[in-house]
């Protein structure tokens, strides 16, 4: 959510206040988003998943966008997920897949997501269940080719975009609005992301390390200083030149 002003009316959220919303598809495998979709505030997020997946890729979603018709299309388009439930949750145990003695997996199964009698899942999809520490978590997927030990890891990577996004918006101020307009706010956002990949590519190249604001203090002061040093130098010559003028003129005078 980006806080907005008055002045921009595409950005609808309430009769007071205006807000602008983005959606991210972010890459689990090169951290960093790859498709960025700009709308007003009241906008829903499970629509844009269809846009944002392409067949074939495996989407990771918390228990917001748990759908069983979305669930279902996804399927039917040959698009994955794994997607969080909540626990309370109906589901209809068809069979049950052997799990790892003594791991944090307690359940796989194949399973009817939703009340058999009304609103259910037409398909059968995977459930894994796991635990860290005595917190539970369900996962519905449509990833029957993976151990679901697997299944719980590619979950427990979703945190990295929360991971990402609080450090971007905290440390390069990308919601401090410049534009006003849709197009003028999404190349704001995009200059920021621009910013990010350079710091990204910078500390892997230098230090191979992942993105941090110790590395960009670094980089920031040697920046400066570097300025500074250029701008002492461009000082030096141009007295340098101001000598040698002086004793050339004293010279032929």
């Amino acid at each position: 959510m980006i806080d907005a002003v008055l002045s921009m009316h595409w950005a609808d959220y309430s009769s007071t206040v205006k807000k602008a919303k983005a959606h991210f598809g972010f890459n689990l495998n090169q951290s960093i988003p790859a498709k960025i979709i700009l709308t007003d505030g009241k906008a829903g997020e499970r629509p844009w998943v269809e846009q944002i997946l392409a067949p074939g890729q495996t989407s990771v979603l918390d228990r917001g966008y748990q759908s069983h018709d979305d669930f279902d299309r996804w399927h039917n388009a040959g698009k994955f997920f794994v997607c969080r439930i909540m626990d309370k949750s109906q589901k209809t145990v068809l069979s049950h897949n052997a799990i790892k003695p003594g791991g944090s997996v307690f359940q796989d199964s194949l399973v009817i997501l939703g009340d058999p009698t009304k609103n259910h899942a037409r398909n059968a999809y995977r459930l894994v269940g796991y635990h860290v520490g005595v917190k539970k978590f369900w996962l519905a997927t449509n990833r029957f080719d993976l151990p679901a030990e697997d299944v719980a890891a590619i979950y427990k990577l979703r945190w990295n975009i929360e991971t990402f996004l609080g450090w971007w918006k905290r440390h390069l101020k990308v919601y401090h609005l410049i534009a006003r307009t849709r197009y003028g706010l999404m190349a704001q956002i995009l200059a920021g992301l621009m910013a990010y990949l350079l710091l990204a590519i910078y500390c892997h190249n230098e230090f191979k390390e992942n993105v941090s604001i110790k590395r960009v203090r670094q980089l920031r002061n040697h920046i400066r200083n570097a300025a500074l040093f250029n701008r002492t130098s461009e000082h030096l010559k141009s007295d340098r030149l101001n000598d040698c003028c002086n004793c050339y003129l004293h010279a032929i005078s």
